[in-house]
């Protein structure tokens, strides 16, 4: 994915300007700021959900409009709003997810849980599950996706311990196998794969 010159105002305020970003196969591109810098609303402007910016994007070398449809096929996209039904459980969470793509089976649906640490959880309802529990569900579907990018808006929020560890190994692993993440977080990243930073602060006083 390529950007050249985005710029972004809010409120009459600029975000960011004349801002150009690669995202490359095998690496994981970090967006860092301090609160009500943008990243937001950078994140959501790469995935197709904001079009009230400047600028241009590429992916695989096209202008992103004219391939909306293999970009939303190859591209992940986790924000604030974890997208999980609080009726349903885990699994038809899962299931449910999955069926926008390709049917995925059960086996590899409650092996993804597991990963994330949800092992005795998949037919509990989501609305009974604690928020770190709720955030692990919506991130087991980065194991079911069939997407190339992951693009995350702080992930690790609501995660223990142990649930941070499972997902900095998850990201490793999604890189090193040839994928790309970019994702904002206030914590600090323990990854064993390629990995850059973004700091929409620095480049403001730059500019």
């Amino acid at each position: 994915m390529q950007a050249r010159a985005l710029f972004c105002e809010r409120d009459e305020r600029v975000l960011f300007s004349g801002l150009d970003l690669d995202v490359h196969a095998g690496e994981l591109v970090q967006i860092k700021g301090s609160n009500g810098s943008g990243k937001t609303t950078l994140l959501r402007i790469l995935c197709g959900l904001n079009d009230d910016y400047e600028g241009d994007i590429h992916w695989k070398g096209e202008d992103l409009h004219e391939q909306r449809e293999n970009f939303f096929a190859s591209m992940i996209y986790i924000g604030h709003r974890v997208g999980v039904n609080r009726i349903l459980t885990p699994r038809e969470n899962l299931r449910w997810s999955a069926s926008l793509h390709a049917p995925v089976d059960d086996m590899r649906i409650v092996a993804a849980l597991e990963r994330l640490g949800l092992r005795a959880y998949e037919d509990i309802p989501c609305r009974n599950l604690s928020a770190g529990q709720t955030q692990r569900v919506a991130l087991s579907r980065l194991l079911i996706s069939p997407a190339s990018l992951w693009i995350l808006d702080e992930p690790f929020t609501t995660l223990d311990v142990q649930g941070v560890k499972n997902l900095e190994s998850l990201l490793s692993e999604h890189v090193n196998a040839g994928g790309a993440i970019v994702l904002t977080t206030h914590h600090a990243l323990n990854v064993t794969c390629p990995s850059r930073a973004l700091d929409l602060d620095t480049r403001r006083a730059a500019a």
